[in-house]
């Protein structure tokens, strides 16, 4: 197999990923997966709930105050979030 053969199969298998929107599933369980680095140790530890679903991100923290951190800096965690993942992923925060 030569270079342009691998270059075809990962693409393929992106175009399908896309398709069959695994690839947001994927996205979502990252930001899951990343949410320590997003936001801090300190707020990661205090989240109690934390899903994506139509581009909404569900939060529900157990701290008022870092409930209000959060919100006063919503617009950066969506931004930092729709970066990494290299997608519109997240449009709004919703605390429950």
């Amino acid at each position: 197999m030569g270079r342009t053969n691998d270059k075809s199969l990962k693409e393929a298998i992106e175009q399908m990923l896309n398709v069959y929107k695994i690839k947001r599933k994927y996205d979502e369980t990252a930001v899951v997966a990343h949410w320590p680095e997003l936001v801090g140790k300190s707020v990661a530890n205090r989240t109690k709930e934390l899903f994506i679903s139509d581009k909404k991100l569900f939060l529900r923290v157990e701290s008022s105050v870092i409930k209000k951190e959060l919100m006063m800096i919503r617009n950066q965690i969506i931004e930092k979030i729709n970066n990494e993942a290299k997608n519109n992923i997240v449009e709004e925060i919703i605390f429950l």
